[in-house]
This record gives C-alpha cells, sequence and structure tokens, in this order.
C-alpha cells in the first residue's frame, strides 16, 4: 500500500511541476505572439508612414510594438481585459484562422495579409469585429503620434504654451 502512494504523490508532483512550466512557458510564448501581432496590425495602419529601409523600419516597428504596451496600460482594467480577450483570440490558430483568414505565425504575416483583414472587420457588419478594429487602429496611431518625434511629419507643431 505504502509505495502505491509514494508513486501517485511522485506522480502529483511531476504532474504539477509539468503543468507549472508548460503555463509558464504558455506565457512568455503568448506574450510573443502578442507582441507579433501588434507589430502585424500596427505596420499594416501605418503604412507610408514607417521608414521604407530594412532596419529602420523594424525598428521602428519595435518602437510602435513598445508605444502600443505603453497605450494600452494607460486603458482602463476593462478595456484591458477586452484588448487581452481579443490577443487571445488572435494568439490561438483556430480562432486567429476564423477571425482573420491568417493561416500562419503572426511573425510570418505580410503587410498585404493585415491590411486586408484589418479593411474586412473595418467594413465588417458585426460590431464586433469592428470595434476590434477601431480599438487597434487608435492604440496603433496613438502610440506612434505620442510621441513627439513624430509630430513634424504631421505638421502639428506641439501642444500651445500655457505661459
Amino acid at each position: 500500500m505504502l509505495p502505491a502512494r509514494r508513486r501517485f504523490l511522485k506522480a502529483g508532483i511531476v504532474g504539477s511541476a509539468a503543468l507549472a512550466i508548460g503555463g509558464a512557458w504558455h506565457l512568455a510564448t503568448r506574450a510573443e505572439e502578442i507582441d507579433a501581432v501588434l507589430a502585424a496590425v500596427g505596420t499594416a495602419i501605418l503604412a507610408g508612414v514607417l521608414p521604407d529601409e530594412i532596419s529602420a523600419r523594424r525598428a521602428a516597428s519595435a518602437e510602435l510594438v513598445h508605444g502600443m504596451h505603453r497605450a494600452i496600460a494607460g486603458l482602463s482594467a476593462g478595456a484591458q481585459a477586452e484588448l487581452d480577450q481579443l490577443f487571445g483570440l488572435l494568439a490561438l490558430a483556430p480562432s486567429r484562422i476564423l477571425l482573420t483568414g491568417i493561416w500562419h505565425s503572426w511573425h510570418e504575416v505580410s503587410a498585404a495579409e493585415a491590411t486586408r483583414f484589418l479593411a474586412a472587420w473595418r467594413g465588417s457588419p458585426l460590431a464586433l469585429l469592428q470595434s476590434a478594429y477601431a480599438a487597434l487602429h487608435d492604440i496603433a496611431l496613438g502610440a506612434w503620434y505620442g510621441d513627439s518625434s513624430h509630430w513634424a511629419a504631421i505638421g502639428y507643431p506641439g501642444p500651445p504654451s500655457l505661459s
């Protein structure tokens, strides 16, 4: 009787450790996938604004993703939870395919593919997809133009002085 209990306890410990490792791996890969979603979406929304040169474009895209994370962090807890649900759906292959028509990883998404699914969401008869598009659009533009180094490109002199 005692050896069976020990085996059961060992199996429980090994199983718990495996679940903890799997959960940590899932969170790490989900964060990477969310960054890839933000990069694909932001690059598509800011097409024509980001630099053409490859290394400068990559740097601008990384800056954009960082800015989008800052913009999301500034939203209400409810809005953040809704975006987390959206990113969760977009990170899973079956729901990504169903919602966007994109069959491969976000790391492989072209600007044309991202533009195509965003246009479909913008013109969708489903209000939920329209609001998801609007949220992603506003986050990308807010993150990019919230940075004062990009104001000159749109002729914005900055906020008026209060003095």
